[in-house]
């Protein structure tokens, strides 16, 4: 679909299942190349981030993969193979196996956690640029709107 000629009651009437699917692919995509580029996966830091007992693990005890696999169930993609993801964070030495299988966050995989999510701000600017917070929070509350509509449930 395109938008170049279409006046606002026309896009209005655009399907916003479609458009929302589009930026969310458009979205993710750019997020993970400048992840990429910066030698870490977004399911790397995903990893990290629910390991972290300062960041996403409300106690900081470890996980196996399973239980990792559904902590992420809501934001996951089919594509990430999060054994093959720890198999990296294990060799840089940013997580250690415990016996149980149970995966555990190092002190050098926790000052990695904290120096990747400095890179959060430079991707969300680059992704906000032109965007004034006030349409950026129109557009939130909108997409809550639309989820309640749809019978969904807003976090």
């Amino acid at each position: 679909m395109t938008t170049q000629q279409l006046s606002d009651v026309e896009l209005a009437a655009q399907p916003a299942a479609y458009w929302t699917g589009v930026a969310y692919e458009a979205l993710i995509a750019y997020t993970r190349a400048q992840q990429t580029a910066k030698g870490y996966t977004q399911p790397q830091f995903w990893l990290l981030r629910n390991l972290s007992e300062n960041d996403i693990s409300p106690d900081g005890e470890g996980m196996t993969l399973p239980e990792l696999r559904e902590a992420m169930a809501s934001y996951i993609r089919p594509e990430d193979d999060l054994a093959v993801e720890a198999a990296v964070l294990l060799e840089r030495g940013w997580l250690t196996r415990d016996a149980e299988d149970r995966l555990w966050l190092t002190e050098e995989g926790e000052q990695a956690r904290v120096d990747l999510a400095r890179n959060a701000p430079a991707i969300r600017a680059a992704l906000h640029e032109g965007i004034p917070d006030t349409d950026y929070v129109t557009t939130v509350k909108v997409l809550h709107q639309l989820i309640r509509n749809a019978g969904g449930t807003v976090a």
